[in-house]
């Protein structure tokens, strides 16, 4: 071979072994994120995710990509929405609420699903059992649902005189029936009368409203609802307007003006469920890891809300308290 034929097949080879070292690279996986509302009231549960997602070594953008896609509290678009994600071939399919995680199990029986809900997932078909959840899901299950009889108790104790309360509940959440049930359920135990009040759009919350003036009720739990959480601040500034004392499930409600908040930390549970994400692209199956119950939970007053509606918080439930807000 010729001196210059050979320089020519080296230069081209070395040329070309950058191309095929690039080929041989693995491509970034994708996790699919499923949010019920919107990216703007997903912030700081999005920040939860990438910090449990870096707790297992993945860091969006340089180990992982995520593609968001959000319902807008518009829970009819989820299962397309799902689909869509699956169709994509993402790594995970993370899905935010349970009717996400709903939307998500249907679509896909292959595809690692985690999600964060707020409900029984045996109950209501999600898994197996809790130890076992078998398939292709798994998650954390932060209990909120379970605690709305304890959120109306906490009310009841700040409002004893009340006679009459008030549950807001979204009736397109697949929950909804079995929320308004139990909360019916400790009404009676507590010798009060509830009435159950349905929104599923901002354009409902006048009406609600104003059947609880109608209805003299004293007070309203805000059921365990995307939507319901995701309009917090806005609730919490008409319950204020229309002085009527409110409790929500997340701290966010009581930070923003509302009265009090009672329930898991949503944050935490995220947190879990990116370490979980991480821990499936190593190679763990979802059948494998027992879903998780986030046993972590918040009593936040705002006291300053309690002086413009005229109340006095007893001092056994301020001494309960994991913050007060002044």
């Amino acid at each position: 071979m010729r001196r210059r034929e050979f320089i020519t097949l080296l230069g081209g080879a070395a040329a070309a072994w950058p191309l095929a070292a690039k080929a041989q690279q693995p491509a970034m996986p994708v996790i699919g994120f499923l949010g019920s509302t919107s990216p703007e009231l997903y912030a700081h549960i999005v920040r939860a995710f990438r910090q449990g997602l870096s707790e297992t070594g993945y860091v969006e953008g340089r180990d992982v990509a995520i593609e968001f896609s959000w319902a807008d509290s518009q829970y009819d678009r989820l299962p397309a929405m799902a689909a869509e994600l699956v169709r994509r071939q993402v790594a995970v399919l993370v899905a935010g609420a349970f009717p996400a995680a709903l939307a998500a199990k249907t679509a896909t029986t292959t595809i690692p699903i985690v999600f964060s809900i707020g409900v029984d997932p045996v109950a209501f078909g999600l898994v197996t059992s809790l130890n076992r959840p078998g398939g292709n899901i798994t998650g954390v299950t932060n209990l909120n649902l379970d605690l709305g009889p304890k959120q109306l108790e906490v009310l009841h104790e700040l409002v004893p005189t009340a006679t009459v309360l008030a549950a807001l509940v979204n009736p397109t959440n697949p929950n909804a029936e079995t929320h308004a049930r139990d909360l019916q359920t400790a009404a009676g135990t507590l010798g009060v009368q509830l009435h159950v009040l349905h929104a599923s759009a901002e354009r409902d919350f006048d009406t609600v409203f104003a059947a609880m003036l109608e209805l003299r009720a004293s007070g309203l739990v805000i059921g365990s609802d995307a939507f319901l959480l995701s309009r917090g601040a806005q609730l919490g500034a008409l319950s204020l307007r229309h002085a009527v004392p409110a409790i929500n499930q997340f701290r966010e409600f009581a930070a923003s003006g509302g009265l009090l908040s009672y329930g898991s930390s949503i944050t935490d549970a995220y947190r879990r469920v990116g370490v979980y994400t991480g821990r499936i692209l190593k190679g763990e199956k979802p059948a494998d890891l027992p879903v998780q119950q986030s046993s972590k939970v918040e009593l936040i007053v705002n006291l300053k809300t309690a002086k413009a509606l005229g109340l006095i918080v007893p001092l056994a439930l301020l001494g309960r308290a994991d913050e007060v807000i002044e």
